[in-house]
């Protein structure tokens, strides 16, 4: 059985930051637009990423690591998935599927990075995968939608 290095806790608690920072902008994205379609997609991305949080906080108990409680420097830095200030001052619901489909593709990225990482347990990297493959497939949704903004 594989154990969690430091680094790899460290790894999986920005993705968990991460995995707030963009439930946190998907409900504000859901407050925002009057689209029913749209509304409906950022209010069901903003439950998946709450659910992704439990499952990552729940793998790394498991493993006896520390939970980062947020409020870090990195965890503020990463808020640019999703640059709330400026996205929501036009209310452009076209601009916040972009930035959605732009945060997207850095979520994926960044599960890459961390599923690339050997010292995984089988358990985390399936986790890891699920989500991803979950963010891949709402990428795929997300396109479609924006074609009928």
């Amino acid at each position: 059985m594989s154990t969690y290095t430091e680094e790899v806790g460290k790894k999986l608690n920005d993705l968990l930051e991460k995995t707030y920072d963009a439930e946190k902008g998907f409900k504000k994205a859901a407050e925002n637009v009057e689209n029913p379609s749209l509304k409906s997609y950022f209010s069901d991305k903003a439950q998946e990423r709450y659910n992704f949080g439990h499952e990552l906080k729940s793998e790394l108990v498991s493993f006896n690591q520390e939970i980062d409680k947020g409020g870090s420097a990195t965890g503020t830095l990463h808020r640019a998935w999703m640059d709330v200030k400026s996205l929501f001052s036009s209310e452009d619901e076209e601009s916040m599927l972009e930035e959605a489909i732009k945060g997207e593709r850095a979520a994926i990225n960044e599960y890459k990075e961390v599923i690339n990482d050997t010292s995984l347990p089988l358990s985390t990297k399936s986790i890891l995968e699920s989500q991803k493959t979950k963010i891949e497939n709402g990428l795929s949704k997300i396109k479609t939608l924006e074609n009928f903004s």
